[in-house]
């Protein structure tokens, strides 16, 4: 009688114990913080600059586009890999992009900030769609873009892009 106590004590204990760390799991699921940016007015600047670069990237504007693009640019792409050269990326753009694909940022993504005696870094997500698919389905991607500031002169020189899919 004494060792069937004991053991439905025993189960009632480790019971107790698997609901009590099952329930404790659930509750430390942290959620996001929301982002506040450390410099408003960079943020504002590189924003400004992402908007400047996409709307001439959606419009076929070459011109604006190379004048934002680094001569060293470093373009590193999950599904195409690395890309160095300046004339070739622009190039791809005019064969692959122009009028084909449209760009769009999503609201709320945009993270922005400083690096000292450089420029900053920009991460976000965004969605870009198939013009000639107009009911095919765009899936949002990461991205991050390092900007040079030289001189007020401001350039993209590292861009990282990635893909769920």
């Amino acid at each position: 009688m004494k060792s069937k106590v004991l053991l439905l004590l025993a189960l009632g204990i480790f019971t107790t114990s698997c609901i009590s760390i099952k329930a404790k799991s659930e509750r430390t699921i942290i959620a996001k913080e929301t982002y506040v940016p450390v410099d408003q007015e960079l943020y504002n600047t590189i924003v400004a600059l992402d908007k400047r670069f996409f709307d001439a990237y959606n419009t076929c504007d070459l011109k604006t586009q190379d004048e934002l693009i680094s001569e060293d640019l470093e373009f590193f792409h999950d599904k195409g890999g690395l890309a160095t050269s300046k004339t070739q990326i622009l190039e791809a753009m005019k064969n692959n992009i122009c009028g084909k694909v449209t760009r769009t940022l999503i609201d709320g993504t945009t993270e922005v900030y400083p690096i000292p005696g450089y420029g900053a870094v920009q991460m976000g997500e965004h969605k870009f769609f198939n013009n000639e698919e107009p009911t095919a389905k765009s899936i949002p991607s990461k991205f991050v873009t390092i900007w040079k500031n030289d001189n007020g002169t401001w350039k993209m020189t590292r861009i990282i892009s990635t893909h769920k899919n």
